[in-house]
């Protein structure tokens, strides 16, 4: 589980699918999270949630992003407030719109729930410097650095290759949870890789053999499902170590 500073998001998507996935995400970086499906739940859970981060989607079924964040330009309570937008609108012009109107940043759909993170994770920094974010996930011992790109298990720091460490970086951001080889490939590899899916299992296994050797065995297989990166003590059905 992610140790954030507990920063205050509020994603705005007509999408379910779409706040659920950002929602969770945002919310395993430590950071406190309210969703909102229209233009209109925004601005009337903006004053009492005072989010420190608005992801706003541009195409909403009342008022779309840009009235949105036009309503709220004259609003004390979230002067100041920065506006991450989130849409399928990628044209110049919109994206002008948008940073005119003092959109901080921009992403388009489909889009990347890591680079979200990060870009999130950078405007907080730039609008609240004196809050600090400390860029580190956590499970059990093991805890994951990503400023540095330090990983320790308890006092011992354990030497990763970039793709263990990121592999090791969607398990924890993911704790608790299980992820299938295919989402694994997807995140990890990127869409477009046409390997092996046997190389997922190799990496586990190196990680495995330099995380899990340091405690108690933390990167459990679901038989059947995946795997799933949790304390020792959540590890209830999985099966043997591949």
């Amino acid at each position: 589980m992610a140790e954030g500073s507990g920063q205050r998001v509020l994603v705005v998507d007509d999408e379910k699918g779409i706040t659920d996935l950002v929602a969770m995400a945002l919310r395993y970086e430590g950071m406190e999270v309210q969703v909102a499906h229209t233009g209109r739940e925004a601005l009337e859970a903006i004053p009492t949630f005072r989010p420190q981060l608005l992801v706003l989607d541009v195409m909403l079924p009342d008022l779309d992003g840009f009235e949105v964040l036009r309503r709220l330009g004259g609003d004390r309570i979230v002067e100041g407030l920065p506006v991450l937008f989130l849409t399928a609108r990628d044209t110049l012009e919109d994206k002008l719109r948008g940073f005119t109107l003092g959109g901080d940043d921009y992403m388009t759909k489909p889009f990347s729930v890591e680079e979200l993170i990060v870009r999130a994770r950078a405007i907080l920094r730039r609008a609240h410097p004196g809050e600090r974010d400390t860029g580190r996930l956590q499970v059990a011992d093991l805890v994951l650095d990503e400023e540095s790109h330090v990983v320790r298990r308890g006092p011992v720091v354990v030497e990763l290759t970039p793709t263990e460490f990121k592999l090791l970086h969607y398990l924890l951001l993911n704790a608790g949870r299980v992820v299938s080889k295919a989402q694994i490939l997807d995140r990890v590899w990127n869409y477009d890789f046409d390997g092996n899916a046997n190389v997922v299992e190799i990496y586990i296994s190196y990680l495995r053999r330099k995380v899990d050797s340091l405690g108690p065995r933390l990167i459990q297989t679901v038989r059947g499902v995946g795997y799933s990166l949790r304390p020792p003590s959540e590890a209830g059905s999985t099966g043997p170590g591949e």
